[in-house]
């Protein structure tokens, strides 16, 4: 019945001779034979472009014209086709800033999993920075033991220089009438005495209330009010009734404050911001947005795009998120170091007959008589650090002599260093050949700012797990795969609760890829730089996470470059695709995979002109009892045999 097979006939697609052929559906179907032979006409030409064909043509109008419909192959009619996937071996993308993570869409997930559960961190090493909203910061001072001492404080100057006259005469008009600067307690009213020329740090006391039951209500307007005045910030400074014991919550709260804070370089006269102080009292800092709460450093929301090196809300400024830089390279600019400054050593300055352009020797003459150095000596007789000048540039002008037969004028001038006198040609010229010219001396390096991570540092200072973005995308995929697996472990439960599905989906990707024999991959490998197997592979996970089923994929040798040893997961994976509920037409010429198939077709018996028959075709057994090629070779009847001497390879340099 046709409703079971994929009936082909009259194929005449490029070399094929009126083929008619019916293909079992649902089967793991393996297409041999030489190359050339017609396979490939039959798989793509025919098969895959009649069923992508069709599949266009049941869509609207409105959604045929941002498809790419394929022509009607030379072939009289198909009968049992399915929504054709092709996946061959052409590169999963041509974009630079695709990446293994990206076409996956592993990335997107891991963007989902740090904005939601990620932990960030100051860039300047104060640790972890937790927000607080005012609930919690309640909560926390709700559990304080009864007859606690508490004063709610609005930190409202932290760590700068000044008097801050005006600052505390807002505060008296606000109503407020005691106020704490470097530690010490004064009456607005007072005369605080402040070095203009020191820093110091000023909050008002909101409230002093004594901790006792039914006080929620005043400690959620206090703490509000200082929020607000703080800009985000509030402090609790709290003294204990004698014998007295912390809550556990207040206790880890006071323990992570005091770590964060260690070797931290507060600004001088700064009060405490953790742990006890002289007087005996604890303090306790609270802030409702990202912020750090010994050196101030801020982060926006957290959110997917943030970690995007594809936003401009993520992406490194400085790279715009390629993680590379193609600028000058001194080494190709310079390759020679034996030649004289001014006299040849700068190919770009050099003409084609070797003479050097005019003005640049004078203006290295000046570069040296500024650094002090003679321009006129080899650059290895320079030294490095003289040479940064002449590379990079000088802040101050340089008094440059120009020579003339009848005298010479000097003149100051910018010197912007040979690398970025070579960028404003590049940028200003309209030309071509110039441009041409000038780009064999630059190569591209990884970005001097992000150094490849491609992230702003405001990403990369959110950890998951003690894991950056960054991090997390350098590791292979087998590497991935176990720490995804063990991070369940090392997530809080309200952290795994919130990122459960992320890390599942992620989980499951990581599992394909290794399946298919990708886990030597790293995710934030280039896609441009795979090999067409490897891009291949790429594009099989993915389809099989996608869990369609009803589909005809045609492959194209999915084998190649994968090392025979993991061929086996590669036959596991396209079993796996057919017990979805799908066709899997490949073509192939390794044994193993041919001695796995359901159904087994050769096309030949030559190639071109001499090919586009088919030869055999039948389950594995009914396939090795016929007398074509294959069959031959695969019985053993025929074989390839293994030389005894092998050719030595032959020297590079003709005059070995």
């Amino acid at each position: 019945m046709a409703q079971d097979k994929i009936v082909v006939v009259g194929a005449k697609e490029n070399n094929l001779k009126n083929v008619t052929v019916e293909i079992p559906r649902d089967k793991l179907v393996v297409i041999t034979g030489l190359s050339g032979s017609g396979k490939s006409s039959l798989a793509f030409d025919t098969i895959y472009a009649e069923g992508q064909r069709r599949y266009v043509e049941s869509l609207s109008a409105y959604a045929r014209q941002f498809l790419g419909q394929m022509d009607k192959p030379d072939v009289d009619h198909i009968e049992g086709l399915s929504p054709a996937v092709s996946i061959d071996q052409k590169s999963a993308s041509k974009n630079p800033r695709s990446t293994v993570g990206t076409v996956t869409e592993i990335y997107d997930y891991l963007r989902i999993l740090f904005a939601r559960v990620g932990v960030p961190y100051c860039i300047n090493g104060h640790g972890p920075i937790e927000r607080q909203s005012t609930d919690q910061i309640v909560e926390v001072a709700s559990s304080l033991p009864s007859g606690a001492r508490l004063q709610v404080l609005a930190p409202v100057v932290r760590g700068r220089k000044g008097e801050y006259k005006s600052v505390l005469q807002d505060v008296a008009k606000a109503g407020y009438v005691r106020v704490r600067v470097d530690g010490e307690m004064y009456e607005v009213t007072d005369d605080i005495p402040m070095d203009r020329y020191k820093q110091h740090t000023i909050e008002v006391v909101v409230d002093r209330i004594v901790v006792k039951e039914g006080i929620e209500r005043r400690l959620t307007d206090s703490i509000e009010a200082a929020l607000k005045m703080g800009n985000g910030l509030v402090a609790l400074s709290l003294v204990l009734p004698e014998g007295a014991e912390l809550a556990d919550n207040v206790r880890r709260l006071m323990d992570q404050q005091a770590a964060d804070s260690m070797g931290a370089a507060r600004p001088e006269n700064e009060a405490e911001s953790a742990g006890s102080r002289n007087d005996g009292s604890i303090e306790l800092l609270f802030s409702e947005s990202y912020s750090c709460a010994v050196c101030g450093y801020s982060l926006p929301e957290l959110e997917p795009r943030l970690f995007s090196f594809n936003s401009p809300y993520g992406a490194c400024p400085e790279c715009a998120g390629l993680g590379t830089k193609t600028e000058f390279d001194p080494i190709l600019v310079a390759p020679d170091h034996s030649k004289p400054l001014r006299n040849g050593a700068i190919l770009p300055f050099v003409y084609k007959s070797g003479e050097v352009k005019e003005w640049w020797p004078e203006m290295l003459d000046a570069v040296g008589r500024a650094v002090g150095f003679d321009a006129s000596l080899p650059i290895k007789d320079i030294g490095p650090e003289k040479m940064e000048a002449v590379w990079h540039g000088l802040e101050t002008p340089i008094t440059v002599v120009m020579k003339y037969s009848r005298g010479e004028r000097s003149f100051q001038s910018k010197w912007d260093g040979v690398l970025g006198s070579l960028r404003k040609r590049l940028d200003s010229t309209e030309s071509e050949w110039v441009k041409n010219d000038l780009q064999q001396y630059m190569s591209t390096k990884p970005c001097p700012v992000c150094k490849g991570k491609r992230l702003k540092p405001e990403a990369l200072a959110v950890k998951v797990a003690d894991h950056d973005m960054a991090d997390v995308t350098t590791m292979s995929i087998d590497q991935a795969h176990r720490f995804f697996f063990g991070l369940a472990t090392r997530l809080t439960k309200r952290q795994m609760a919130i990122g459960e599905r992320a890390v599942k989906e992620v989980l499951e990707r990581l599992r394909f890829l290794v399946d298919v024999g990708l886990s030597y991959l790293t995710l934030d490998r280039n896609a441009r730089t795979l090999a067409g197997g490897e891009a291949q592979r790429i594009r099989l996970a993915t389809q099989i996470g996608s869990g369609l089923m009803g589909c005809l994929y045609i492959l194209d040798e999915p084998s190649i470059g994968l090392h025979q040893r993991d061929n086996r997961k590669l036959i596991e994976t396209l079993t796996r695709l057919r017990d979805l509920g799908n066709t899997v037409l490949v073509v192939e010429h390794d044994e193993e995979t041919m001695l796995s198939a359901d159904w087994l077709l050769e096309l030949g018996p030559g190639a071109g002109e001499h090919g586009g028959k088919v030869v055999a075709q039948g389950t594995v057994d009914e396939f090795l009892r016929s007398d074509c090629e294959t069959a031959l070779y695969l019985k053993g009847d025929k074989q390839i045999p293994i030389p005894f001497e092998r050719r030595r390879p032959r020297s590079p340099n003709p005059l070995v």
